[in-house]
């Protein structure tokens, strides 16, 4: 993916279509008064008619952490990666990461980032959200976890071991998507998937306006 200076304002709809789908980990939320380690993962993927399938993988990993944190954290890495404007289809399991940015962000924004129920959790990640996602066209797609979506499941391996391993990726990383799903097929799992692209998008709402810095 080739870098480009144009803003996600500016996006078109000749823009290269990318699909991310990610998942959240955090280990020991079960624990009071202990340090919960956690990650944010995914895969990133791309079709090309000539060239096929272009898959990469990112993983970060935050020593002390929560599931929504770490669930805002995959759609900052996720999109903070993509070195152009793109039309982006993020699919993540969390209803609280997938309404928030079809929902909430947009009246918080409204109302000078507040919310009537008392202070916004994460307001510090949501912002940085809004900021990263303003480059690209995002449609926000829910997934059931633990259930029958490949990819979805394959982020989640992902995040889970990142989490286990105390380490994330660095950037992105070669996939390793494609030799995951052969062992799972293997123990006769996903036997029926079918790697085809998809073309459909459906934009949603975007982002307010990052807000600018003073002297900007």
């Amino acid at each position: 993916m080739t870098t480009d200076s144009g803003s996600g304002r500016e996006c078109g709809t000749d823009a290269p279509l990318v699909h991310i789908f990610a998942d959240e980990s955090c280990l020991g939320n079960q624990f009071e008064n202990r340090r919960n380690p956690g990650a944010a993962a995914g895969l990133i993927e791309r079709f090309d008619e000539r060239g096929g399938w272009y898959r990469r993988d990112f993983a970060h990993f935050d020593p002390d952490t929560t599931n929504n944190r770490m669930a805002i954290t995959s759609g900052i890495v996720g999109l903070g990666a993509l070195r152009r404007a793109c039309r982006v289809v993020f699919t993540s399991d969390s209803q609280y990461l997938v309404r928030g940015m079809k929902e909430w962000v947009h009246g918080w924004a409204r109302r000078g980032w507040r919310r009537k129920g008392g202070p916004i959790e994460n307001l510090d990640l949501w912002r940085e959200l809004v900021r990263v996602a303003a480059r690209h066209r995002v449609e926000w797609r829910w997934t059931r976890g633990h259930a029958d979506d490949v990819k979805n499941s394959y982020a989640d391996h992902l995040a889970v071991t990142a989490a286990r391993e105390r380490r994330g990726s660095d950037g992105l990383v070669p996939s390793g998507f494609e030799s995951w799903l052969a062992a799972a097929q293997e123990r006769e799992k996903f036997v029926e998937f079918l790697d085809l692209p998809s073309d459909a998008f459906t934009e949603d709402p975007r982002p307010p306006a990052p807000e600018r810095a003073a002297g900007d």
